[in-house]
């Protein structure tokens, strides 16, 4: 996604109608507040920014916003957009981060040119990027190693893990290292879609195709046409609607409501569930046809009691995006952090610090500031209980084959073999 700031209206339409010409995803905003709230809340992967605003509330001018820019987001390029006249400030932007500048008006193939440089999606010669994914952990590596063999393929990836861990980030780290990056990425939270309005959200619909259809409208597939489409929340689609996707899915075609005609629709599928799909199947409460589908290759996300040397890497990222990015995390504070559980795992994390951040009297979050759920050591206790049987479980039923019994809990080989080894399971 690249982000357009400046408060001229026609220097704002046209980079966007030139962006979205080149078949770039874009957003644009006028005022350097309101692009530092959208970097706060969304994956961006460059910015044009004009150098002087007349707009901004917060007396935030081009040279400033840069710098704050570097701060939240230090891996995302910036260009800078200026006037002949102002071009020796330009050149102290460059000094202060920017990675380049353009000067108006504008060559659009030069600035094309930039862009594509400079964005790491558009060479295949670099590494995997997982731009806004924070950890070490060797969980997350070996997920993200699975992860950056598929991407550039078109196989259908199911991703599962417990809320909160990142599903939607690795979803669009796959699509961002795909063939297909250059396409829609539309992401559709099925758990948020009723049965009645479920064919109507994937597969579009016609004017007058039912009470309240009063023009014609895309449907999700038909809009991620030659890209890729993000279904989250897979295990909560009743049988029914898991029929009508399953054909999609295997014939790649569909007819809107009220509409006769078939669509094909050429996209790569990507799901995401913190349900146990394998147990819904053998308890006949999900299609084994519809999981094998999605199911061609499965990532699992791990939670964050098991990334715990991930922790500080991710609160000082989240201190970096929030109200105080210049405040300090003490060691009591850490270690404050590192004692509990998170059973809201990454986002659990990112609104503790957030609220620590303005509770803190000062530039020091001490553990004070960090306030935690009670959870009791029972409760502690039941986490892993429940666990550990369903590690054992899974082991019975596939008569000790590892490699099955991890299929079957939507897991690595590997991950399998590290909990049962912390849970001391022989």
């Amino acid at each position: 996604m690249i982000l357009i700031v400046d408060d001229d209206l026609s220097v704002r339409s046209s980079l966007k109608l030139l962006l979205t010409r080149a078949r770039r995803e874009v957003m644009a905003v006028s005022s350097p507040d309101e692009a530092l709230d959208v970097v706060r809340r969304v994956n961006i992967s460059l910015v044009l920014a004009d150098m002087n605003f007349s707009n901004t509330t917060s007396g935030v001018d081009g040279i400033e916003l840069l710098r704050r820019l570097k701060v939240l987001k230090p891996e995302v390029p910036v260009i800078l957009i200026t006037a002949w006249a102002s071009i020796p400030l330009a050149v102290e932007g460059i000094k202060a981060g920017a990675a380049d500048f353009i000067a108006k008006p504008w060559d659009n193939r030069d600035l094309l040119a930039k862009i594509t440089a400079l964005l790491p999606s558009q060479n295949d010669d670099k590494r995997f990027d997982r731009s806004g994914i924070i950890g070490e952990n060797a969980a997350l590596t070996d997920m993200l190693g699975v992860a950056e063999r598929v991407a550039p393929t078109d196989a259908a990836v199911l991703i599962t893990g417990e809320n909160g861990t990142g599903k939607e980030l690795i979803a669009e780290a796959i699509h961002r290292n795909s063939l297909r990056r250059d396409r829609p990425f539309v992401k559709v939270n099925l758990g948020g879609i009723s049965r009645t309005l479920f064919e109507s959200e994937l597969f579009g619909h016609r004017k007058g195709a039912f009470t309240g259809a009063v023009s014609d409208r895309e449907g999700r597939f038909q809009i991620a046409d030659g890209g890729t489409i993000f279904l989250d929340e897979i295990g909560e689609l009743d049988q029914e609607c898991q029929v009508k996707l399953l054909r999609v899915l295997q014939d790649k075609s569909f007819e809107p409501l009220g509409d006769s005609h078939t669509r094909r629709a050429d996209v790569r599928v990507i799901c995401a569930t913190n349900a146990p799909l394998a147990e819904m199947v053998a308890g006949r409460k999900f299609r084994e046809d519809l999981f094998y589908r999605i199911n061609v290759v499965t990532l699992n996300v791990p939670p964050l009691r098991d990334r715990v040397d991930d922790i500080e890497r991710l609160a000082r990222h989240f201190i970096a995006q929030s109200t105080r990015p210049e405040a300090i995390l003490t060691a009591t504070a850490l270690r404050k952090l590192k004692s509990y559980l998170f059973p809201g795992n990454i986002r659990e994390l990112k609104n503790m610090i957030e609220r620590a951040a303005i509770m803190s009297p000062g530039n020091e979050i001490g553990e004070d500031c960090i306030v935690l759920p009670d959870i009791s050591g029972n409760q502690r206790a039941t986490l892993a209980d429940n666990e550990r049987q369903q590690i054992v479980d899974a082991l019975k039923a596939s008569s000790g084959n590892i490699a099955q019994a991890a299929r079957m809990l939507g897991i690595t080989r590997q991950a399998l073999y590290r909990r049962m080894e912390k849970l001391s399971i022989g």
